[in-house]
């Protein structure tokens, strides 16, 4: 195989605020790999969970130099033997998700279907995805759900809370949102790790009663024994995703958590991922599938696994001002991939 890696830059159209900061831009690493006369594509996003677990872009384009080496040993059919081999070398996750999905992108293209279609899978099945409202003031919020309500017709919101100033703005900043949103619209709830464990029950009390649907991540990584409480007490069923990276992490988490967040970039791929959806249903875990700051490459490539999960928050590339790529389409505030090979990703500018 022949791999090719660049790196482009694309701009948030609104920023998005969490419990750790602000993002405006990010600069991702888009790999090809070529065999026979076909290209797979995947991309590489920088990510940050923690101040001990993140992973920047120069780990990752360190990470896929090395990887470059190795595959020309493989076959794109290999897809097992290159999933062990850069595991043993310590590849970032990331840079694993790149290099998988170009592989199963290839795959489908020389076997001409999609990748939905070659894993058996009922498009009918997904879900609506969330639009994400970062942390804002309340006007801010309010602006903010309107436009995606403008852009997408969206009616499933998920809600960035953690401030700063308090318990009491996250739940004016909610409140400003309902206002504005259609009744009944699907409301779930982020913390980033932002609480205690008393500010968990305390908020989720109060959000179950807004009839908020999940609360997510309410406590910090490396603070999950606190979940054992939350999930006896908590009025809202708690799902995790920064204290969950892999399939290794699923079964330290069942008595204490009601689902998990997928992301490509933290487990390594789609091959990974799957894994993860089949591990946690078996426990009887709900799953959905989220991003980063992704663009419709990384975000096409989770849409293939829709069909198989309870909850979307795939909307990324649907804030961007400069996405190089198409893929899924949008409707009716499903993202559905389509009948094109592979995931199904064409350029729809160049990159920068």
């Amino acid at each position: 195989m022949q791999v090719d890696v660049e790196t482009f830059t694309v701009h948030k159209r609104y920023p998005l605020t969490l419990s750790r900061g602000t993002h405006t831009d990010t600069k991702l690493a888009w790999v090809r790999i070529e065999q026979d006369g076909l290209e797979g594509w995947g991309e590489a996003c920088p990510f940050s969970v923690s101040e001990d677990q993140h992973q920047s872009l120069g780990e990752i384009l360190t990470g896929l130099q090395v990887a470059k080496g190795l595959l020309r040993r493989y076959s794109p059919w290999e897809q097992q033997q290159v999933e062990e081999r850069l595991l043993q070398e310590g590849i970032p996750s990331a840079a694993r998700a790149a290099v998988d999905m170009a592989l199963h992108d290839w795959m489908g293209k020389k076997l001409g279907m999609p990748l939905w279609r070659l894993w058996g899978l009922d498009r009918g099945r997904i879900q609506p995805t969330t639009m994400t409202i970062g942390i804002a003031s309340p006007q801010e919020a309010q602006q903010r759900a309107i436009a995606w309500m403008k852009e997408t017709q969206t009616q499933a919101f998920k809600i960035k809370l953690g401030s700063d100033l308090g318990l009491m703005a996250d739940q004016n900043m909610l409140i400003a949102v309902q206002e504005v949103i259609p009744l009944g619209s699907l409301i779930t709830v982020d913390a980033n790790g932002a609480w205690t464990v008393e500010q968990t029950l305390s908020m989720s009390n109060w959000l179950a009663g807004q009839g908020v649907s999940y609360l997510e991540q309410p406590l910090d990584r490396g603070r999950e024994a606190g979940l054992i409480t939350l999930w006896h007490e908590s009025k809202l069923p708690i799902f995790v995703d920064e204290s969950c990276f892999d399939s290794r992490d699923i079964p330290g988490l069942v008595d204490r958590v009601h689902g998990i967040n997928i992301k490509l970039m933290k487990c390594g791929g789609l091959r990974e991922a799957l894994r993860m959806i089949h591990t946690a249903k078996a426990h009887g875990l709900q799953v959905m599938l989220g991003c980063y700051s992704n663009t419709a490459l990384g975000n096409t490539a989770a849409a293939h696994l829709a069909p198989l999960v309870d909850y979307l928050d795939l909307d990324s590339h649907l804030n961007l001002v400069d996405d190089p790529f198409c893929g899924a389409l949008l409707e009716k505030g499903r993202l559905v991939p389509t009948d094109r090979p592979g995931l199904g990703v064409s350029l729809r500018g160049s990159l920068g």
